[in-house]
């Protein structure tokens, strides 16, 4: 009995282990929007996210619950000393379909034109004590330096195709981001005035965020997009007269939260209740 009751407690002790070293967290929501003129229409979403952790290996996977727990990422990370290891095992489906990624514009998509590139990758980062500079390679033969110097981030790829620059920096209350791809320069500049969060980007889209009766309220507007010819880094680009949304959201008592956006794009009426965990 007393080595039953051994064993037992070494069984039990062996699985609060396992179970201490796996992380979960989700979302899920269920929107409603009438459409404007056309078709209303209801939909849903729910996924997981599984961090498994042994020492200093880190394995992280995504799943879509709703679209049938389909995966949407499974990646491994691990430190050895100075360097670090990281695969995406997971080849996403890429989606050139209509998607609006909140800029009136579809999603960029992997590198080259083909519609499912393999964007697999292994990555190997050195950290070497140089001004805080890492040193990374993966298996594409793309090299990335990066580092934080004097309080500005600075990542720089030099891959095939052209080269990549992302700077990001918090300036006088400002978050302040600037990208130049191939030559393409891109930026963002965000900041808090009266307790109003404000973003502008040089696409010329304005949000502007604050509280209002224990509600968030969130103003925004998104310039217009002409239209863009497929090329090797992103799909083709529809054109997209430019417009406005205002959402209102609501923490419930009930950890969800309720949120009611109007789209002067198609003057539509979206609900949705949504729950983080």
């Amino acid at each position: 009995m007393k080595k039953l009751i051994a064993l037992f407690a070494v069984s039990a002790l062996a699985s609060t282990s396992a179970i201490a070293s796996i992380a979960l967290s989700g979302s899920a929501s269920v929107s409603y929007d009438d459409n404007g003129s056309a078709a209303s229409a209801t939909t849903y979403d729910a996924d997981l996210s599984i961090v498994g952790t042994n020492g200093g290996t880190t394995v992280t996977i995504g799943m879509d619950v709703d679209a049938g727990a389909t995966v949407t990422g499974v990646d491994m990370a691990s430190k050895i000393g100075p360097v670090t290891i990281a695969a995406d095992m997971h080849n996403t489906t890429e989606d050139t379909s209509a998607v609006d990624d909140g800029d009136g514009t579809r999603k960029a998509s992997g590198e080259g034109s083909e519609p499912n590139p393999d964007d697999r990758s292994v990555t190997v980062s050195l950290d070497v004590p140089v001004g805080d500079a890492t040193i990374g390679l993966d298996n594409s033969g793309n090299v990335t330096i990066g580092g934080t110097f004097a309080g500005v981030t600075i990542n720089h790829t030099i891959q095939e195709g052209g080269d990549k620059t992302v700077g990001s920096a918090a300036i006088a209350g400002m978050d302040i981001s600037l990208t130049n791809d191939d030559g393409d320069t891109t930026w963002s500049i965000g900041t808090t005035v009266s307790g109003v969060a404000l973003t502008l980007n040089s696409g010329n889209d304005v949000t502007a965020a604050f509280g209002l009766a224990g509600n968030t309220m969130t103003v925004s507007h998104f310039g217009a997009d002409a239209q863009v010819s497929m090329d090797a880094k992103v799909w083709t680009v529809d054109a997209v007269d430019a417009y406005s949304t205002v959402a209102i959201t609501r923490d419930l008592t009930s950890g969800s939260a309720l949120t009611a956006t109007f789209s002067s794009l198609d003057d539509s009426l979206t609900l949705k209740a949504a729950v983080t965990f």
